[in-house]
């Protein structure tokens, strides 16, 4: 069988647990990791299109950026968004579909836009529905592998590379490589059009904002090829959800519906996982989650909260920071690398600049990918300093090596293999402390994508007020105010740790002196 031969080689990289859990849980995990698919599609196909956006829309350049920023926005919302959603399997599956299925619905409509309202409702739909995924996908691979989840959420992530890097190639050969507003004269070589997608890219203008633009004229762009090959592309996901809920008996059209375990197997599958959790030393846990302690108004519900130590929001407060400033490094040298390379004293060729981008995602696809067997033989713990220092490090390097055409691109790639891996670990690391509820991933998710919103705003400001050499020392700052959060979240999981041992011995002590009183 197919799901044999595969699981024997899964089993020669990441070992016998692991395999045994993948091939009980095989078909959600497979249906997450298809979803994120989906949030590396969106993720990196606005930016090399958004020229051609521009012609269809008959847009300034000032005003076709408003796209970027109402994906970015509605990518915020929609993690935090995500949290109330996933109450039950039930009701995360369903939004998880209906996300999916937006995304290739909004594909497949963007080429009808016609003016700049209707791209960026558009691309704010795209967003809510990108966060959503996020959190979801995120927080059922949590819950559905707990302390073994490392693995999984390592190769999660990897596919988000994997669609960011296939989507500019799909949509590579339907650009424009010249003004694509026929009777333009200002702009008519591949080289400029090819500056301008990259700085664009960036969400940044103060350095072709005085290129001007006409608005009328003949449009000439094949870019609805491409937004229509990514909405078929994406259809299969959708598919696939809808297919994990009928085996779940979680359709409307489902008769009898039943609660079932967290494979959806069968009474004899059911025993069959018993004996492979009791192999793999890990209970079955129930998909359903009838105490519903995953919705996020039960996670922080006043009256859960009281009694807490202060070090259990310390945990959620200290390991959203260290995302919030990790994924802002991601989003900020994804964004402006390439307007850094171009400008002086590194005066990089448009075309060499352009490469940057890429060697840097795919770095973080390559680091996720080796992360896989490394996170089954390492802690998150360890893999997270051992990513902490080589971030600093690295852009340490980059800053001093500042005019070194030769480094940026070494340092580029390194950067991208040590920061690949800090998102994975660190949700499964604060999940671990938090004893697996899923309420943390939720915090860690929003926090994550308020700082790669946030910061990258802040790192093109100062880029546009202090020059490009703000850039590196930007990501140097960020770097040691992650580092610093990491060591401060570390003491708080020391003293974490001395509560819940303290009040593990609480409990046995006052049952002992309960029952000497009920003996009296």
């Amino acid at each position: 069988m197919n799901l044999d031969r595969n699981c024997n080689v899964v089993q020669s990289v990441v070992g016998s647990r692991s395999c045994a859990l993948f091939r009980g849980h095989w078909q959600p995990t497979l249906t997450y990791w298809s979803a994120f698919f989906s949030f590396g599609l969106c993720l990196a196909l606005l930016g090399p299109t958004v020229l051609d956006l521009r012609c269809q829309t008959r847009s300034s350049l000032q005003q076709v950026t408003l796209a970027f920023f109402a994906q970015q926005l509605c990518l915020f919302v929609g993690s935090f968004v995500g949290g109330f959603f996933s109450k039950s399997l039930c009701s995360s599956l369903s939004s998880l579909a209906s996300s999916t299925f937006i995304i290739s619905l909004v594909f497949a409509f963007i080429p009808l836009c016609s003016n700049l309202l209707m791209l960026v409702a558009a691309m704010a739909i795209t967003g809510l529905a990108m966060g959503i995924i996020d959190t979801i996908s995120n927080l059922q691979l949590v819950k559905l592998y707990q302390k073994d989840s490392t693995v999984f959420l390592q190769v999660l992530h990897f596919f988000i590379g994997l669609g960011a890097l296939l989507s500019p190639l799909i949509a590579d050969p339907f650009l424009s490589e010249t003004d694509c507003i026929l009777g333009n004269t200002t702009i008519n070589s591949s080289s400029t059009m090819k500056h301008l997608r990259n700085t664009l890219s960036g969400r940044h203008l103060h350095n072709v904002s005085h290129i001007p633009l006409h608005t009328e004229g003949e449009v000439v762009t094949k870019v609805s090829y491409a937004f229509w090959i990514m909405a078929f592309v994406n259809l299969p996901v959708p598919i696939a959800v809808l297919v994990l809920m009928y085996r779940e008996r979680l359709l409307p059209c489902c008769p009898e519906p039943s609660p079932r375990l967290l494979g959806g197997e069968s009474h004899s599958d059911t025993v069959k996982m018993q004996r492979i959790s009791e192999q793999a030393d890990l209970s079955t846990t129930e998909l359903h989650e009838p105490t519903g302690h995953m919705d996020m108004l039960n996670c922080y519900h006043l009256s859960k909260l009281k009694g807490l130590p202060p070090s259990f929001f310390g945990l959620h407060v200290f390991g959203g920071m260290v995302l919030f400033f990790s994924d802002g490094i991601v989003g900020s040298y994804t964004g402006f690398i390439y307007t850094y390379a171009v400008a002086p004293p590194m005066s990089l060729s448009h075309k060499m600049a352009g490469y940057l981008t890429s060697v840097f995602w795919a770095a973080i696809t390559v680091g996720r990918l080796a992360s896989i067997p490394l996170s089954y033989r390492v802690k998150p713990v360890r893999l997270l300093i051992f990513n902490q220092v080589g971030v600093i490090v690295t852009q340490l390097l980059l800053l001093i090596l500042y005019t070194n055409s030769a480094f940026l691109f070494i340092g580029t790639c390194f950067l991208g293999l040590f920061i690949s891996s800090v998102y994975p670990c660190m949700l499964a690391f604060t999940e671990d402390l938090l004893d697996y509820k899923g309420c943390a991933t939720t915090v860690l998710v929003t926090s994550a994508g308020m700082g790669e919103m946030l910061l990258q705003l802040l790192v093109g400001s100062m880029i546009n007020t202090h020059g490009s050499y703000s850039f590196m020392l930007c990501g140097m700052i960020f770097g040691c105010m992650g580092f610093t959060l990491f060591l401060a979240l570390l003491l708080v999981q020391h003293r974490h740790k001395k509560y819940l041992a303290a009040a593990s011995n609480a409990i046995p002590v006052a049952e002992r002196s309960g029952t000497n009183e009920a003996e009296h």
